[in-house]
């Protein structure tokens, strides 16, 4: 009936997810103004949706819309790839996620506030919190003695070796230029060197050892280092340089922080106290990455930022009130995504000059890391630098909302890409707030519930499709991370969403490291929901993939309680090999496209089913796409075969070596 049926051009949309992959914040920039994990390619979803695209003039992927009149849900919207790729083909979208985080993302950028307003209200926010907050991040030059913006400091950790207290460096290099020039520290008195220039270290009676990472310390025998779990995370840091912009060329200077430097630390450090944060908001809650947290004895948000970064969160705090209510979010979330780059897990990253930036973001490794050489960012700094407020405005908000109406996809022609306007799309709508608005024949409306979708609000059969992307079954726990930012959008937004949701009905545990019978029930309950409100010729598709046969055992079992049968499966690349969270380790690089009906196999209101789904065993698990087509296609012998659900767990267990 729809041609996704039948065929999916994988190798076309492998070749475009291989372009977007590593980089879809810079072909999606409007579904990417706060953080979240494991977004899916926006082209792929564009694909998934053409596909059910019946009119063959707009079928093809640069052809705008297609989806006018129809309702699409996607009842796990974290990044809201669905709802962003079926608004821009006309159709009206449904989003629903237990996390607040993803909703008031999809809220702020499928609302269409007009970007003037942005940019003047961006203007007032910036010019006031700087001029409160710009002294506190100066620093004087060291060759013209003038007051300038910091960009960064440098920290190192103050650690314990043997018995003795040491600071601990990734590396003494803190940057080789293009001539081979090094700029780097002395481990002896922490005074900043630049290449072969004189040095007479002068190390002070209280200066402590500086330590490179990985270094043998004490007669060729490395010892042990541990943290100083007697004080707080952000006082385990000690700063080290202090580094500025030169005025014209842009280049950076490095230096080591001079009596008013320390002054400042010491004053803003004062302050801390008087900040009006109760530790009782910004405490941790157990959880599978949050425990990383806790090994560091660190057991609230406060201490994983330093005094200067919190004035920073205190002042946005009082003055986002003064906006109007679409203003403010679009303003908090920009706040909020700043942390990533603004706290005292950052680390650096600016030794070559051929890197983009100095800081490593928190969650580079989409877990928690605790860097040797830590960097605190200033989020204030005037130009558009690393994780700078001005940076991110310009590249989450200002590039979102000139994407969102003029959109853009990559054509390969002669083996090059290149951009090419997608004409007459629009990635924006109007919210509504009742379903019955939704069928009131306008197209690109938008609708967003917090909540399980494990029971939605929707009537039966008023869906014409559901296109999403269940949650990773036991390995990266999106919701627990999200906690470092939630914890600050609930001080920034407090009235705009359930900060007190239930976390245990999230279909990942939080708190256990492999519990399927959690997945398995949940997912049921969502499958059964979205059986219920899809209409009889409806379809649900979703990506999926997974090393681990419960994975595989528990999907299986959801989709048969809630009657579904698979009518067509489909690789595709989803993952580059060069994110670091992936690199070096066994990581699938692909998913399946699962496209599924209700019902029995045959009565999908179109010819028999085309596939005579069988029972491979076992599985190729030395390839990363077979081993993926192959799942698929097993998949869909065990929802025709409707074995027990003891027989489905040992088939998988069997299939899967």
């Amino acid at each position: 009936m729809y041609p996704i049926d039948a065929h999916f051009d994988e190798a076309f949309a492998s070749q475009m997810a291989k372009l977007e992959a590593y980089n879809k914040h810079y072909y999606r920039p409007n579904s990417y103004l706060h953080k979240w994990w494991a977004r899916r390619c926006g082209s792929t979803f564009r694909l998934i949706l053409k596909g059910l695209v019946t009119d063959t003039a707009v079928t093809d992927y640069y052809t705008p819309g297609g989806l006018e009149g129809r309702v699409i849900l996607d009842p796990m919207m974290g990044g809201g790839t669905t709802l962003h790729e079926a608004i821009r083909l006309g159709a009206n979208v449904l989003g629903a996620d237990l996390d607040p985080i993803p909703v008031l993302q999809a809220r702020a950028t499928l609302t269409d506030v007009p970007l003037a307003e942005l940019e003047n209200a961006f203007a007032q926010f910036y010019a006031t919190i700087q001029a409160e907050l710009s002294p506190f991040f100066l620093t004087t030059h060291p060759e013209t003695g003038e007051q300038t913006p910091l960009r960064f400091v440098i920290y190192g950790a103050r650690r314990w070796v043997n018995g003795t207290a040491v600071i601990v460096v990734d590396s003494l290099t803190l940057r080789i230029g293009n001539d081979g020039t090094a700029v780097r520290l002395c481990p002896e008195c922490h005074a900043v060197v630049r290449g072969d220039e004189p040095h007479h270290c002068q190390p002070m009676a209280d200066t402590l050892p500086l330590l490179e990472k990985g270094n043998a310390w004490g007669r060729g025998r490395r010892s042990p280092v541990s943290d100083d779990l007697t004080i707080p995370y952000w006082q385990r840091y000690v700063p080290l340089v202090m580094v500025g912009q030169n005025g014209g060329s842009g280049d950076l200077f490095f230096k080591s922080p001079d009596a008013a430097d320390l002054d400042t630390l010491a004053e803003v450090d004062r302050q801390r106290d008087a900040l009006p944060f109760a530790r009782t908001d910004f405490v941790v809650e157990p959880g599978r990455k949050s425990r990383q947290l806790a090994a560091h004895g660190v057991d609230n948000y406060l201490d994983l930022f330093s005094s200067r970064q919190l004035l920073y969160l205190a002042q946005a705090i009082r003055l986002l009130p003064d906006f109007a209510p679409e203003v403010r979010l679009n303003l908090a979330l920009l706040v909020s995504t700043s942390l990533e780059f603004n706290s005292m897990l950052c680390g650096y990253k600016g030794k070559n000059q051929r890197r983009p930036g100095a800081v490593r973001h928190t969650f580079s490794h989409h877990a928690y890391s605790f860097p040797h050489t830590a960097v605190e960012n200033n989020p204030l700094h005037p130009d558009k630098a690393s994780g700078t407020l001005q940076r991110l405005f310009h590249t989450r908000l200002v590039n979102g909302r000139v994407w969102a109406h003029t959109p853009r996809e990559r054509r390969v022609a002669d083996g090059s890409p290149d951009f090419v306007l997608v004409s007459g799309e629009q990635d924006v709508g109007a919210e509504v707030t009742e379903f019955d608005q939704i069928q009131a024949g306008d197209e690109r409306k938008f609708w967003l519930r917090q909540g399980s979708s494990a029971r939605l609000d929707l009537p039966d059969g008023s869906v014409d499709f559901v296109v999403t992307d269940p949650p990773y079954f036991d390995s990266i726990q999106y919701s627990d991370l999200a906690a470092f930012f939630r914890v600050w959008l609930r001080q920034l937004l407090p009235d705009v969403a359930d900060w007190a949701y239930d976390g245990q009905l999230s279909a990942v545990d939080p708190h256990r490291l492999d519990r399927e019978s959690r997945y398995t029930e949940i997912l049921s309950q969502i499958f059964g929901e979205c059986a219920r409100v899809l209409g009889q010729d409806g379809r649900l598709i979703f990506t999926f993939h997974h090393w681990n046969p419960k994975a595989w055992a528990a999907l299986t079992i959801a989709l048969q309680r809630a009657n579904f049968r698979l009518v067509n499966r489909y690789v595709v690349y989803s993952e580059s090999h060069l994110n670091v969270h992936v690199v070096g380790m066994k990581a699938l690089l692909h998913d399946v496209v699962l496209v599924l009906a209700v019902g029995e196999p045959g009565h999908f209101g179109f010819a028999p089913h085309r596939h005579d789904w069988h029972l491979i065993t076992p599985i190729t698990t030395t390839d990363s796409e077979q081993f993926c087509r192959d799942c698929g296609a097993l998949l869909g012998h065990l929802l025709i075969a409707d074995l027990p659900e003891p027989e489905v767990q040992i088939a998988w267990q069997q299939a899967i070596k």
